[in-house]
């Protein structure tokens, strides 16, 4: 059986089958090492496509490659006791810009201290976000991601039926007087979406089938229905 620790770089840049998906997110709710990972990854990915190419220095590969042959390595470092799991980013974006410099490209990244990741991406990497997954009635799985810092939500779907003819899936925040709040709208399939609405002190959020452009108040019984 695979280690399901192993999945976090798969999982960073979307490379894992449906099951895998599955069971990496019922895992990323428990395992706070591999969500700093996770986000780790794609924080480097994110840095790596804001890069800019310049002309490098006249002779700047020669002294490179004269200098990295005069420099003395340092001897093994003792064993640790104990495997330790350190953060991937250091040694990605080291060896990102070592292969840069010596291919002639100088990288500059943009602007590193602003937070560039798109909303869900925030919500999913939060420090606080609760993960919760659960089937859809119909086929296919719906997890939620809740940030209460942020007081946003995000709902993933993966393997849900398209909604029949003139039909469309809403979603739904439940506050705590346990009254449905409409959270948005979509068709099916594999999709992530920002819940709209206050997402912080949600109790829950529900799935069901209704109009095609929407309803005020469920009118049909949740073919998917996740507690927080």
């Amino acid at each position: 059986m695979t280690d399901v620790h192993t999945l976090s770089g798969a999982y960073a840049v979307d490379a894992v089958d449906d099951i895998e998906r599955a069971q990496f997110d019922r895992h990323l709710a428990d395992c706070p090492d591999c969500r700093a990972e996770v986000a780790g990854l794609r924080e480097a990915a994110a840095l790596l496509a804001a890069t800019t190419a310049t002309a490098p220095p006249a002779g700047l590969r020669e002294r490179v490659l004269a200098e990295a042959a005069s420099v003395r390595p340092l001897p093994p470092a003792e064993p640790s006791p104990k495997p330790v799991r350190k953060p991937r980013l250091p040694r990605l974006l080291i060896a990102a810009a070592a292969a840069a410099l010596i291919g002639g490209i100088g990288v500059a990244v943009t602007r590193p201290w602003v937070d560039d990741r798109p909303v869900a991406v925030r919500v999913m990497e939060a420090e606080d976000v609760q993960v919760r997954t659960t089937e859809v009635s119909g086929g296919g799985t719906a997890t939620v991601y809740r940030s209460k810092s942020q007081g946003l939500a995000v709902l993933r779907t993966r393997g849900v039926p398209t909604a029949p003819a003139g039909k469309t899936y809403q979603m739904w925040l439940q506050n705590d007087r346990g009254a449905m709040e409409p959270a948005g709208l979509m068709r099916g399939g594999d999709a992530t979406v920002v819940l709209t609405g206050d997402a912080g002190t949600a109790t829950g959020v529900g799935i069901t089938v209704e109009p095609a452009q929407g309803s005020k108040q469920p009118t049909s019984k949740p073919v998917a229905l996740v507690a927080l």
